[in-house]
């Protein structure tokens, strides 16, 4: 995150995509190069942006062409010879408005939609191009295609690199929302490594949401994105045991669920439920964690409800990740036959080839139903597919104690 807020910073001063993104590289590396010996700056963010400024600089100066970039970012002539320490601490808040405000642009209408979702969370969002294509069960060369085609679209539109009017924003806002909740996604469940969770990633969606209702306080869509996060994030201490094993949902010890963040969450359904005009796929989200969050048990848990609120989501989104969920509400309602048809149909999606979570949520509905032998298969064959250790463990954890029973 770091990365992304120093990046935004100097697309604002460079007007150059690429080349910001080799400045803030050229920075890292100096990072790693001074940090181990010389210790981790108080404002690392600062630190680094101040380095990549001084190398734009520089770069400039070799470039004739570049002599209006020069001045400009010449200005303050003290840039060059401060020590980098002594900058001013608000620095980091400026960043992050910066942030923002580059997610705006980078959701520019000369790109389609899913060109700019995909640069943003790049560019902005902390997310690899494997994780890009995972939230988009697209292939990764697509991806990196489609990335690539979305910065030279950008250079050759010669797109200005100024902050959006309220309405230029208002056109973005879909955009924008969507890469903040992939964002949370990926915070919440990571596609690869050894934890299960990115809380960093986790909190900077939540930030940049909260900026977002204050920014457009009007519109249903960045309340219930709101709340879903809180609602979801306020899991967090429960989803892991000491060793960072994961725990599912129905496993949970719910009093460790935070409670201030499902209250703000609930807050932010109703203000969404006020403003809202017809279905929306974050507000029927956010409803669906609140269910959960307002249950003090599993066994409470009004599945029934879930199950509707699923139905209502796929008539608006009929994604096959949708799908998929609507399925396991369907089991946990008491129909794990009817879910199982559902997933079954789902087999055939080529989207869904590499998805894990298509075996795992088969197995887990095939030994409902005392299929063991079959639901171990599935189970293995999942942690086969998922690239994050912690959630790899887990399904073999559960494959081997269905050998057991078996």
């Amino acid at each position: 995150m770091e990365s992304a807020k120093v990046v935004a910073t100097l697309v604002r001063m460079v007007r150059d995509v690429q080349l910001a993104e080799d400045l803030a590289q050229d920075a890292l590396v100096a990072a790693l190069q001074q940090w181990p010996a010389e210790g981790i700056p108080a404002n690392p963010a600062a630190w680094l942006t101040a380095i990549a400024k001084r190398r734009a600089i520089d770069q400039f100066r070799r470039t004739e062409r570049h002599e209006r970039a020069v001045e400009a970012l010449g200005r303050d002539a003290a840039l060059e010879e401060d020590a980098v320490s002594d900058l001013d601490v608000d620095t980091a808040d400026h960043i992050d408005d910066d942030l923002l405000r580059l997610m705006f642009i980078c959701c520019h209408p000369v790109l389609s939609r899913q060109a700019q979702v995909a640069l943003t969370l790049r560019l902005l969002g902390g997310l690899t191009t494997a994780e890009i294509a995972r939230a988009f069960l697209t292939p990764e060369p697509t991806i990196g295609q489609r990335i690539s085609r979305a910065k030279k679209t950008i250079e050759n539109e010669r797109v200005a690199f100024e902050e959006p009017d309220a309405s230029q924003r208002a056109e973005r806002l879909i955009a924008v929302l969507e890469v903040v909740y992939l964002v949370f996604n990926e915070g919440y469940s990571a596609t690869a490594g050894d934890d299960w969770m990115r809380p960093a990633l986790a909190s900077e969606a939540i930030r940049l949401g909260r900026v977002l209702a204050g920014i457009a306080p009007g519109v249903a869509s960045v309340h219930g994105l709101l709340a879903l996060m809180e609602l979801q994030a306020s899991r967090g201490q429960a989803r892991t045991a000491p060793d960072g094993a994961p725990i599912l949902l129905l496993d949970q010890d719910r009093a460790r669920w935070d409670r201030v963040l499902i209250n703000h969450g609930l807050d932010a359904l109703r203000t969404a439920e006020r403003l809202s005009a017809g279905p929306d796929r974050y507000v029927l989200q956010a409803s669906i964690a609140a269910c959960h969050a307002r249950a003090f048990s599993a066994d409470e848990t009004d599945w029934a409800r879930i199950a509707s609120l699923y139905d209502e989501l796929a008539a608006l989104e009929p994604t096959p990740i949708v799908h998929l969920n609507r399925a396991v509400a369907i089991s946990m309602a008491g129909r794990p036959q009817a879910a199982l048809d559902i997933v079954d149909a789902l087999v055939a999606d080529d989207r869904l080839r590499t998805y894990h979570l298509l075996p795992s949520v088969r197995g887990d509905l095939l030994a409902k139903l005392g299929r063991t032998v079959e639901a171990r298969g599935e189970f293995e064959r999942a942690a086969a597919m998922t690239r994050n250790s912690a959630e790899r463990a887990l399904l073999l954890d559960r494959a081997a104690a269905l050998e057991e029973v078996g």
